[in-house]
């Protein structure tokens, strides 16, 4: 993507900014001229994004599951911004885990990074949207798929998606979309899974591309189009959630015979 200028004059906040598909999505606002606010929680992260993205991007450390944190997000954004035009909410945090392995604590964090995180920072965040603004949530094809070792993770984006639809209806007063981006295998340095080894992360990789239908994972690039179209160009759109898979959640069958040359043809 290059430098434009399409968001000039924007200001956006995003969660879990500071890595993988929230840090490609305030590279891509940065260069369209947009000012970005980014959270995240790992010192090295945040050194690292605040060096890629530039003065224009105040990095924040702040945990997604900590009420007071949010609060203290809520208070930056009014004071550096006033208002926004685009919260994109990306923090999130999976395990990969039999369900009879699942502690109590794994699976609180489950749910108050990806849940609760989600419905309070709305909670926070909303008054300081400007009319025609929107909320953007990351859920996951997960949370449609029985996918082996995901219960918890699945779980918890199956209720953003429900948030979704409900905080739509509830901020059509106030003028705001609130929709949500499910990607399905994405390459980022983790593949979004928390603690993963390089071999982890390899063999995650291969098995997306076995089981997507179109025989690749996809692109961050590809990943950040989809987010920044439901973000501002979507202005008809609101509840909805909108898939980044290729296919693996619609029920596509490939056949084995046609799937190279059906990679090529969508790539």
């Amino acid at each position: 993507m290059g430098t434009n200028d399409k968001y000039a004059g924007k200001k956006a906040v995003v969660t879990g900014g500071t890595a993988g598909i929230g840090l490609a999505t305030a590279k891509a606002l940065i260069e369209g001229g947009a000012a970005v606010i980014v959270t995240g929680q790992t010192e090295r992260n945040l050194e690292e994004a605040s060096r890629e993205l530039g003065p224009k991007a105040h990095v924040v450390q702040s945990d997604a599951a900590s009420l007071n944190d949010i609060d203290a997000l809520g208070k930056i954004v009014a004071e550096k911004f006033g208002q926004v035009d685009f919260v994109f909410i990306n923090a999130g945090f999976c395990k990969l885990e039999p369900f009879d392995q699942i502690t109590e604590a794994v699976y609180d964090k489950t749910f108050d990074i990806n849940t609760k995180g989600v419905f309070f920072t709305v909670q926070r965040l909303a008054p300081l949207v400007r009319r025609g603004g929107s909320f953007l949530f990351m859920t996951s094809v997960a949370d449609e798929l029985g996918y082996p070792m995901m219960s918890a993770f699945s779980a918890s984006r199956a209720a953003v998606r429900s948030l979704a639809r409900v905080f739509a209806s509830e901020l059509l007063p106030n003028g705001l979309r609130v929709n949500a981006i499910s990607p399905g295998f994405i390459r980022t340095q983790t593949m979004g899974i928390a603690g993963a080894s390089m071999e982890d992360v390899e063999a995650f990789i291969k098995e997306g591309e076995e089981v997507t239908p179109m025989k690749r994972i996809g692109t961050l690039d590809e990943a950040v189009r989809a987010i920044l179209f439901l973000g501002f160009d979507a202005t008809f759109t609101t509840g909805a959630e909108l898939t980044v898979d290729g296919g693996i959640g619609q029920g596509i069958y490939a056949p084995h015979s046609t799937n190279a040359e059906a990679a090529k043809a969508v790539s």
